[in-house]
């Protein structure tokens, strides 16, 4: 039970929890969220996700079981299990996220981010292929890992580059429903533009999200070492300072992608894309038109939730 921690990098809550008390209190949350029907809500939500939940509100079963209920709303709407490489193809394209064919020293999965390549105006569209994005990316975790790498390179980026909607929605999916995923966020040569715009950003990161941002530049040399310290340089980009000339490859990329929806088909009983794809239905595709969330049921970031520190 990898996911029941002994020590904890961010605060006092897992210090003074033992193991036994951290099941506890996952057992507590069980019973509030209760039972469904749903093959894929019901693998969702396994021990280790309670625990995630619950280290994302500091063991508070109530806050946890609020932040949770509303996560799986957003997955039986979402259906995120069943997005499949046809539905985000064209997204694809310019490579704007893929995830890496290699991962960092801790096991942990990369995913690149390039902002500047940004080839949609559909803010459905583009959250749709970052929800399929995370979720390849959790799937190929290595055994005892939870967390993801996110590497932004800044080629071609303009503020235009990146609508606020969509980046208070990818805020929104990675902290609210995607909690403790992330391990650290590198951003490779931000131009000095971006400052405006981080300024702008910085306030809907929750404490500890901003705690794994790193800003990293070519030209300094104190922090190129945190490259040398998470990835093999042999293996990392050229584009990040590695020696990997290998960048993003369209063709072949997708027919990874595709290994991975059969993988993804197989771990929820959808035994092909079709079948995924039938599954995800009409009923989807009209939710995905919505914004990212709706009701009152959604996370709020001004509810004074955020005002207590997190396990990171």
């Amino acid at each position: 039970m990898s996911f029941l921690f002994k020590s904890s990098n961010g605060g006092m809550t897992d210090k003074t929890l033992t193991l036994e008390e951290q099941q506890e209190k996952i057992n507590e949350l069980r019973e509030e969220v209760g039972e469904h029907s749903s093959g894929a809500i019901q693998d969702f939500l396994s021990d280790a996700s309670l625990s995630r939940f619950l280290r994302a509100r500091n063991w508070n079963v109530q806050k946890a079981s609020k932040m949770l209920k509303a996560a799986v709303k957003w997955r039986i709407a979402f259906k995120p299990e069943t997005i499949c490489w046809e539905d985000i193809a064209q997204e694809a394209e310019t490579g704007k996220i893929y995830r890496a064919d290699y991962k960092d020293k801790h096991g942990r999965t990369v995913l690149v981010l390039r902002p500047g390549l940004e080839n949609t105006t559909s803010a459905t569209g583009q959250i749709k292929y970052l929800v399929y994005s995370l979720e390849k990316a959790i799937m190929n975790l290595t055994d005892n890992q939870e967390k993801m790498v996110w590497l932004t390179d800044f080629q071609c980026w303009t503020l235009g580059s990146t609508p606020l909607k969509v980046t208070r929605e990818t805020v929104n999916v990675l902290q609210d429903c995607y909690p403790e995923r992330l391990g650290l966020a590198i951003l490779y040569n931000p131009p000095r533009i971006f400052e405006s715009f981080w300024k702008i950003v910085r306030p809907f990161l929750d404490h500890e999200t901003r705690k794994k941002v790193k800003f990293v530049y070519s030209n300094d040399k104190e922090s190129q070492k945190i490259m040398a310290e998470v990835f093999d340089m042999d293996k990392l980009d050229s584009a990040f300072g590695g020696n990997n000339p290998a960048g993003f490859e369209y063709n072949s990329y997708s027919e990874r992608m595709k290994e991975d929806d059969k993988k993804m088909g197989s771990l929820h009983g959808q035994p092909d894309e079709s079948a995924a794809k039938e599954a995800n239905g009409a009923d989807s595709d009209a939710s995905s038109e919505a914004s990212f969330y709706s009701g009152t049921d959604s996370p709020k970031h001004g509810d004074g939730e955020h005002s207590v520190p997190k396990n990171g």
